[in-house]
């Protein structure tokens, strides 16, 4: 089902054929994102992602829009910590024309001031967004926290100060810096064939040469900690956490059935103890954030302010219950089901497939099978669960963010007293 050629100039195209669908989901892949960054120029990548799309020396950015919306297929981009993607989804027939445009944006946008000045207000309003969206700011405070000082905890999409300073001419050394062959992976998925991918991006890549830096991935240092953020809000949002697993951990699949187990749906302990006995949260889950060397793990709840306390012991004591116990194999089980069958249904799309190519070729160098991943989860056993929680949740370990209209005090945290 997977297939890989590396171009003559070093560009890796990867597909996975999907026959059975009429989507073709198309993406270019560059091995840069915000945790390669220098302090001073936060949000450089996420302004890079948001300037391809605003002209090239052959089309306006209203006739990149004009053209992909004549054909009903999606044009978009996302920057992450590690990496950023431009990918687009078209009818199959209409695979050419969107090589073209993304191919177009990729190496021949222009950058000029004029947009750029336009683009950064754009951005400025979406910084504005994510502050006035506390489900979205509380995560940012919870990995700035855990991993203070690093490049990894800080936000991809910049600052208001350092995106508002970048030039046109620091994106363009950007680019050179970061883009090149040997960083560029295009993945395709859907009703494509490789051999017909290859020969288009051959033909759309031709002449472009270099060589760009390849980022190290960080391995940031935990700083656990309290931090109680006051913001005029209805509910307060809480998350407590610790250090989790890393893509490229063997025991990732034992931390996704301890994830599963814990807040992972609405059979998970915290689901049922914090939202359907108690009643003290709309919205509970526990969520794992992984990359290349390091990663975290968490809880996330939305409850009243004055439910902020009750809410933080009773999360503090199912995980120290899960370190002490461990789980029932029937929990193991359930979880294990989950897993698999949330995976198969989610990569019934294209676009997930391709995604999932991207990231697979950047984080592992290779493509795991669907098969694989089952065996894995299959093989998870009671000792690979509990060791990972004794691990993971010893009190040490665990940090706590709440945003809200309370104040420090308000908050009891277990190691004030130590």
């Amino acid at each position: 089902m997977y297939r890989k050629s590396t171009l003559a100039n070093g560009v890796r195209v990867i597909t996975e054929a999907m026959p059975h669908v009429r989507s073709a989901s198309l993406g270019i892949w560059a091995d840069v994102g915000s945790a390669a960054e220098r302090p001073q120029q936060r949000g450089i990548s996420h302004l890079v992602e948001h300037m391809l799309f605003k002209g090239t020396e052959r089309r306006s950015a209203r006739e990149i829009a004009e053209t992909m919306d004549a054909v009903g297929g999606n044009l978009n981009a996302f920057t992450d910590k590690e990496a950023t993607c431009y990918y687009a989804k078209v009818i199959d027939h209409h695979v050419p024309l969107a090589v073209d445009v993304l191919a177009d944006m990729f190496l021949h946008s222009t950058f000029a001031s004029a947009e750029l000045a336009k683009e950064q207000k754009v951005v400025l309003e979406e910084i504005r967004m994510y502050d006035d969206s506390p489900d979205e700011m509380i995560h940012d405070l919870f990995t700035r926290t855990m991993w203070r000082g690093s490049n990894l905890g800080e936000p991809t999409i910049g600052y208001a100060e350092t995106v508002s300073a970048l030039t046109s001419d620091d994106l363009r050394r950007h680019l050179r810096a970061r883009y090149a062959p040997n960083t560029v992976v295009f993945a395709a998925a859907g009703n494509v064939e490789h051999d017909a991918i290859v020969a288009l991006v051959e033909s759309a890549f031709a002449g472009y040469a270099g060589h760009g830096e390849v980022p190290v991935p960080e391995r940031p240092q935990l700083t656990p900690a309290r931090l109680v953020k006051t913001k005029d809000t209805e509910q307060a949002y809480v998350v407590l956490g610790c250090e989790g697993l890393s893509v490229r951990d063997d025991r990732r699949f034992a931390l996704s059935v301890l994830d599963t187990i814990i807040g992972g749906g609405m059979s998970s302990r915290l689901f049922q103890e914090v939202r359907e006995k108690r009643g003290l949260a709309y919205s509970v889950y526990s969520f794992q954030q992984g990359y290349r060397e390091a990663g975290l793990f968490g809880v996330s709840a939305g409850t009243s302010p004055g439910s902020v306390q009750e809410c933080v012991d009773v999360v503090v004591e199912e995980l120290a219950r899960m370190a002490e116990s461990g789980p029932a194999e029937a929990e193991i089980n359930l979880a294990k089901e989950h897993i698999k069958g949330s995976l198969t249904l989610s990569l019934e799309a294209s676009s997930s497939r391709m995604i999932r190519l991207g990231r697979s070729e950047f984080n592992l160098a290779r493509q795991v099978s669907i098969e694989e991943i089952e065996q894995q989860v299959d093989a998870v056993d009671f000792d690979a669960v509990i060791g990972l929680a004794r691990e993971l949740f010893s009190p040490e370990r665990l940090g706590l963010c709440v945003l809200g209209p309370l104040d420090e005090a308000a908050v009891r945290w277990q190691r004030d007293a130590a």
